[in-house]
This record gives C-alpha cells, sequence and structure tokens, in this order.
C-alpha cells in the first residue's frame, strides 16, 4: 500500500466515525482530495487507490493535469471528476467552463455568467455552490451572509449551470465550538434558500483540521489535502 492509499483509507476512517457521531451515513459525504501542487503522478496514485473526486485552484495547471490524466483512461466505474474550488478570474472561465464538473467558489454574478455562456453545449450543466464569508474575514472570499439569495437568483436562471449549495472556508481555529458556529451558519443559510424554493443538496465545508466538526453541521463535501497528500510544497 503506498503512503497516499493509507492515508486515504485513515481520512475514510475518521469519516466515518464523524458520521456516525453525527448519526449520518457516512456514504452521504463525498470525500473531495485537494490536488492543487499535486504532480499528476501523485492524483494517479489516489485515483488507483479509489479516490474519484479531485480538488484544483489554479485553472491552467489544473488544464494540464487533467489533460495528462486523461491518458490514463480511467475504469469507467471510476471516472476521475474535477471540481474547481479557488478564486475565479474572469479571464479563466472558459478554461473552467469546459475542463471541470464543480466550482465551489462563485461568488459574483459576472463569474456565473461567464462560466454558463461558456459552458459547451454538449456537456451537462456544470455544478456550482455559492461560497459564502461565514467568518467575515477581510482576506476571504465570498458573498456575505444574506448576499446568497440574489447569486443563488440569477444562477438558478442561468441554463448551463446547476445550483447545488453552498461553499465556506472559515478562519483556520482549534476552537471547536467556534469551528461548529461558522459551519451551522452556512447550514442555515442552505435551509433559507431550500425555503424559498431553490432544491439544494450540498454543504461544502471542512478541510483537513476541521472536517468533523463541518460534517457534524451537514456538510456533504469535505475538501481534504493535507491529509492526504502531506504539506504542500511551497
Amino acid at each position: 500500500m503506498t503512503a497516499i492509499a493509507a492515508n486515504l483509507q485513515a481520512v475514510r476512517e475518521r469519516i466515518a466515525r464523524a458520521a456516525h457521531a453525527a448519526r449520518r451515513s457516512p456514504g452521504d459525504i463525498v470525500l473531495l482530495a485537494v490536488s492543487k501542487t499535486q504532480p499528476a503522478e501523485r492524483v494517479a496514485l489516489a485515483h488507483a487507490a479509489g479516490q474519484r473526486a479531485f480538488g484544483e485552484n489554479t485553472a491552467r495547471e489544473a488544464v494540464e493535469k487533467i489533460t495528462k490524466l486523461a491518458s490514463l483512461h480511467p475504469a469507467p466505474d471510476l471516472p476521475l471528476e474535477w471540481h474547481f474550488i479557488g478564486a475565479i478570474q474572469s479571464n479563466k472561465t472558459g478554461l473552467i467552463a469546459v475542463h471541470f464538473q464543480w466550482v465551489h467558489g462563485v461568488e459574483r454574478g459576472k463569474i456565473a455568467e461567464r462560466l454558463n455562456a461558456a459552458r459547451p453545449e454538449g456537456l451537462p450543466p456544470l455544478n456550482v455552490c455559492v461560497q459564502v464569508n461565514v467568518s467575515g474575514e477581510a482576506s476571504k472570499s465570498g458573498v456575505e451572509p444574506g448576499g446568497e439569495i440574489e447569486l443563488a437568483g440569477i444562477i438558478s436562471r442561468l441554463p448551463r449551470l446547476k445550483l447545488r449549495g453552498l461553499m465556506a472556508i472559515p478562519e483556520p481555529t482549534a476552537d471547536i465550538a467556534l469551528q461548529r458556529r461558522r459551519f451551522a451558519l452556512l447550514r442555515e443559510l442552505k435551509d433559507g434558500l431550500a425555503a424559498r424554493g431553490h432544491a439544494l443538496d450540498t454543504l461544502s465545508m471542512g478541510m483537513s483540521d476541521d472536517f468533523e466538526a463541518a460534517i457534524a453541521e451537514g456538510a456533504t463535501i469535505v475538501r481534504i489535502g493535507t491529509a492526504i497528500f502531506g504539506a504542500r510544497k511551497k
């Protein structure tokens, strides 16, 4: 067993324990392996260990990786699924719309409209999440709580996009109670959108140091990088 395979197994076991503690099914939680800065060969090792979904945050680097890994001809029962999780520049929306299945960080109507326009008609609608700045940090992307209502309305009218839910990256903290408050806020905002008629099924929240708290508050996608691939090289 490779080190990456062992790490994946350990993370899956942690997800299962957190899910059971929250009286949830582990099968309801998607593990998104954050592969940004990782070479294609390490992504291939994770895929060989059964990992399907991978997250990238730099469009050009990701497209090179996606193209290289396409030559692996993944087994039909475990196709690679690519999620864009970084800040979205307007001039990169074309690359993202063509090569990814998910986008987690939509925070502006203009970006949503550009993604919609660039999404090829031959592909299924692009799955998107609205990013919310639940901790109010000036350095963090995302709409302020409440801003998700207008943006969700814009996205829901774009035919090449499918609004799936909300995403957040709270401030790093060892305070578990604070972690849970931040994640609970995102869940409450999602519930508010559902009450307005939006059919949502996704809460993308939780990373290597806080995903147990996120699962306790309803996370359906957890984004894990360091615990799988190790510390990223600067």
